[in-house]
């Protein structure tokens, strides 16, 4: 018997009841059950498993890794960064992802005639990296697998009683099947059961926010000679106000592009694109320089799908010894690249914290995650939510790129005193929290220097010490 289970669930009269209907499965003792085989389940499996934990992972969808969706070109595309990586060299899996990678130095901004600025993301040299989800994922799952979790397929969790700490699945095999298990983690993704369950807890919050825009995915193929069509060292943005298109270049020459659309309203909108030529007059009128290298954009778009984008901030992450990780206690807007990397470093630093408290006191690290976690985890949130208006609207503005270039100025004289919030969150470890506070700080006065009406004139004869003395002011009230 196991004496760490509720009593009826070690009385097999009961246990074979609590099964019947069931092909009367005895029930499956698990050390740790991780919910999802997504990027954040596959790697938080690989960390466990190499310290010597007996890792399971269910994942409801069938073991596609062959099928169409791991075509370059065909998935939602991942911007690679710092905080990413750092959890990859962790595990020694850097040498294993970076051929799956292509290096983006900045954003290459198209306006509506065709012409093109670039923006460079940090110093030269500093890139975020453009990398498929399905190949990403296939990888993550391999290696998970190599190292010896068991990942279970077309395994969907039913309900999740945390009472007993126990998993009803389902599988095609057994229409419902108990499983207990010591640890529970749920790397669901945003609509995660675990969660859910959780949600049914006394003292929960939860808030959930669908933001007025909705994505689509498109394809710009390599070009009849095989080359990419655009420069393939760039994130491409379309920034049209309201709505945006935007590309990322993948290994086989193509790019992997997402148009990010209101779903209604009175101009632009996925509700008033209904036919093949309202959606040539939209993409003639703002995006012709990428209309003309897409030539299965009628046949893309109206074949795949119009997908929603949520954020979502809850407390607390834990019950006892069933945790919440990644987008299924933080899933956040794809507009600061960070959803990946955040979730990465989630891993990290759970991994850090059973390093130092070991693995027989799961609700201390549980608990000591979650609160070291969450500050910054709602920080990179409303920054996420933050840069949507960024990226549709402002990169556009000659004179935003002026503050850029300001902003790099100062970091390149005072490395130490000022650094840009977007290298803080994107080429740094520095807290999400930290860099948001410190961001405002900068940001406000960059408010001032920007404010002279003569600015675009004599941006590179401004005092940059007194622009570090104002800062320092600010920091001492």
């Amino acid at each position: 018997m196991y004496t760490d289970l509720p009593e009826y669930l070690n009385n097999p009269l009961k246990n074979l009841l609590k099964n019947k209907g069931n092909n009367l499965k005895p029930m499956k003792k698990n050390e740790i059950s991780i919910l999802g085989s997504g990027l954040i389940g596959s790697l938080l499996s690989i960390y466990l498993k190499k310290r010597g934990l007996k890792v399971d992972i269910y994942e409801k969808r069938a073991d596609n890794r062959k099928g169409k969706y791991l075509e370059e070109g065909r998935s939602i595309n991942m911007a690679l960064s710092d905080r990413g990586w750092k959890a990859l060299d962790d595990l020694g899996l850097t040498e294993k992802v970076k051929p799956l990678t292509i290096p983006m130095y900045g954003r290459q901004i198209h306006d509506e005639h065709g012409k093109t600025s670039f923006i460079p993301y940090g110093k030269e040299g500093q890139a975020i990296y453009s990398i498929s989800r399905g190949r990403f994922n296939q990888l993550l799952m391999e290696e998970a697998e190599e190292v010896g979790v068991d990942i279970h397929f077309e395994h969907k969790i039913v309900d999740v009683n945390l009472r007993d700490h126990t998993l009803t699945v389902s599988n095609p095999e057994v229409e419902k099947e108990t499983i207990a298990s010591e640890v529970i983690i749920g790397s669901d993704g945003a609509y995660s059961a675990l969660r859910n369950a959780m949600l049914k807890q006394v003292r929960f919050d939860y808030k959930q926010e669908y933001i007025s825009h909705g994505y689509k995915e498109l394809t710009i193929p390599a070009t009849s000679e095989g080359e990419f069509a655009l420069d393939p060292n760039a994130l491409h943005i379309w920034p049209r106000g309201s709505f945006m298109l935007i590309a990322l270049p993948n290994p086989d020459k193509s790019f992997t592009c997402t148009l990010f659309l209101p779903f209604e309203g009175k101009r632009v909108c996925f509700e008033n694109i209904r036919d093949d030529r309202d959606l040539e007059g939209v993409f003639k009128t703002y995006f012709d320089d990428a209309y003309q290298i897409m030539p299965q954009l009628k046949k893309e778009y109206f074949d795949n799908p119009t997908s929603a984008l949520i954020n979502i901030e809850c407390f607390p992450w834990m019950e006892h010894k069933a945790l919440l990780i990644g987008d299924a206690s933080h899933a956040m807007v794809p507009f600061y690249g960070q959803g990946m990397n955040c979730g990465f470093e989630d891993c990290y630093i759970l991994d850090k914290l059973i390093s130092k408290f070991g693995t027989n006191a799961w609700e201390l690290v549980f608990a000591k995650f979650q609160k070291v976690r969450k500050p910054d985890t709602d920080a990179i949130c409303q920054l996420a939510m933050d840069n949507f208006e960024e990226m549709k609207n402002v990169v556009s503005d000659p004179k935003f790129q002026i503050r850029k270039k300001i902003e790099a100025r100062l970091h390149e004289l005072y490395p130490l005193d000022w650094i840009p919030l977007y290298t803080m969150v994107t080429f740094s470890d520095i807290p999400y929290s930290e860099a948001y506070a410190q961001g405002k700080l900068q940001a406000s006065i960059m408010d001032k220097v920007m404010a002279d009406p003569l600015i675009t004139q004599n941006w590179n004869k401004l005092d940059y010490e007194d622009i570090i003395d104002q800062l320092d002011k600010v920091k001492a009230v």
